[in-house]
């Protein structure tokens, strides 16, 4: 690790964020605002921008373009300084950072106040084949991979005339029945019908969609009545959702599940739960049994007695953020608190700054909407008022374009449902992208010598006549 490090030599207190996404773009914009130039802000992530993740099904539908559902950070961070690097290690104790560029070495940021926003990661399990074959589905990276995976295997199979390659190009599994899984498989089921309908040699009876949850109901977020009703819609449309069955095993695409069901499947997606980063666990911050960061109401970091930590604070995925609505749970790990919670700390911190008192994050679910395909949703507002098909899918869509940050991203996105209404969607698989350089190594690779044709050695003796040959006439 270099021995140099990024110090404070301004005076001014320096406030250093981990993690640049809800938690740390919502939260570094609000003490930019509150706080001015009395400090000096920092942001540390690995990419360049933040993922609104509500919106990855439509990417991997194509209903929005990757681009409108990440926000730059070189214009929704303006007057913050950001250090693209991963986190590699958090010393509390010394209040310094270890972090690793993606090119150079390892160096250490120097802090006064620490905001820990450094989300989840999937949370996998140690399932034969799973590494190997599956995908995730929380980056969007990995929605446009899907996407354009799932067309290019519809591609591929309208010429395939093996009938069991054909049917496992054309089965497409879902590990999850949450938010994520749900509204993914059903808005890639939109996009696949629609890509079929336009080629004649596959029917859509072949298309298979299939969901995997453990538990035995699907989006546990929302009342059972509206969440049968979510089941009762993917059923009706020939998706497989197959509840209370876990997955065994996907060894090379064979899927075996915990009930017996046998299949094989070109694309599996794991979107079966996430975990708080693990870098967490590995400081000197305490953590509950879950490795989540534990924090108060105030999303001050606390110990096991609930003494305060000076100077750390935490909110999202990867804090256990006590539910002040309900007793002895905790607050969900969606962008809809994220966001909330961020200004809550934010605010906050500038008060301690001023040794001003903080207030406890407060906030009543004000509804859950879901997605459930292009036109179709179901959705609770307030508790009382219940959405379904497209008044909720329309209630999903504002909710979560009013949500997005940045003015830009907001009508990016809005142009690009307009664009795909009136134009219709784009069904075009650009798979090659997963592997850009491919043609290129084909093309520069060296060619074979053609083999040179044997010639007798000038000094080597007649060959003898085989002891079976027949004598030459």
């Amino acid at each position: 690790m270099s021995s140099s490090s990024l110090t404070n030599k301004s005076g001014a207190p320096r406030i250093l964020v981990l993690g640049g996404g809800s938690v740390g773009l919502y939260s570094a914009r609000r003490l930019r605002r509150r706080l001015g130039s009395r400090a000096r802000i920092t942001v540390v992530d690995a990419l360049p921008y933040m993922t609104y993740a509500p919106f990855l099904p439509e990417v991997g539908s194509g209903a929005i373009g990757g681009r409108e559902v990440v926000a730059p950070f070189l214009r929704a961070l303006r007057g913050v300084e950001v250090v693209q690097a991963k986190v590699t290690q958090i010393n509390h104790a010394d209040k310094k950072v270890t972090v690793s560029p993606a090119i150079g070495d390892d160096f250490d940021i120097a802090y006064d106040e620490l905001v820990v926003g450094l989300g989840s990661i999937a949370r996998t399990l140690p399932i034969p084949g799973l590494a190997e074959e599956a995908i995730g589905f929380k980056h969007v990276e990995e929605a446009l991979y899907l996407r354009n995976k799932i067309l290019d295997r519809i591609f591929i199979a309208k010429h395939t005339q093996d009938a069991d390659l054909r049917k496992r190009l054309l089965t497409f599994t879902f590990i999850g029945g949450g938010f994520a899984g749900i509204e993914a498989v059903g808005e890639a089921e939109d996009m696949a019908r629609a890509a079929v309908r336009r080629i004649d040699s596959i029917d859509e009876s072949e298309l298979k969609f299939v969901v995997i949850e453990g538990a035995d109901r699907i989006l546990p977020e929302l009342p059972l009545e509206m969440a049968q009703y979510g089941l009762a819609n993917l059923r009706r449309r020939g998706i497989e959702v197959h509840l209370s069955t876990f997955l065994s095993s996907c060894i090379e695409g064979h899927v075996v599940t915990s009930t017996g069901v046998e299949f094989d499947s070109d694309t599996i997606v794991w979107t079966a739960g996430v975990r708080a980063n693990p870098v967490i666990g590995e400081s000197d911050l305490p953590t509950d049994k879950l490795g989540r960061l534990t924090v108060s109401a105030t999303l001050q970091v606390v110990d096991e007695d609930g003494n305060v930590i000076p100077g750390a604070w935490g909110a999202g995925d990867c804090s256990a953020v006590p539910d002040l609505h309900n007793e002895g749970k905790f607050c969900p790990p969606n962008a809809q608190h994220a966001i909330r919670e961020a200004k809550v700390l934010a605010d906050n911190l500038a008060a301690s700054l001023s040794a001003r008192p903080v207030k406890e994050y407060r906030h009543k679910n004000l509804g859950t909407v879901a997605s459930l395909g292009l036109h179709k949703g179901v959705a609770v507002l307030f508790g009382v008022v219940k959405l379904k098909g497209w008044p909720a899918w329309m209630a999903h869509r504002a909710y979560h374009v009013m949500a997005m940050p940045t003015p830009s991203r907001k009508t990016r996105i809005v142009f690009g449902w307009m664009s795909a209404t009136f134009l219709g969607r784009e069904l075009l698989p650009l798979s090659a992208t997963a592997d850009p350089r491919a043609s290129f190594r084909v093309a520069s690779a060296p060619k074979p010598k053609p083999a040179a044709a044997a010639e007798p050695a000038k000094d080597a003796a007649p060959a003898e006549p085989a002891k079976d040959a027949a004598p030459a006439k």
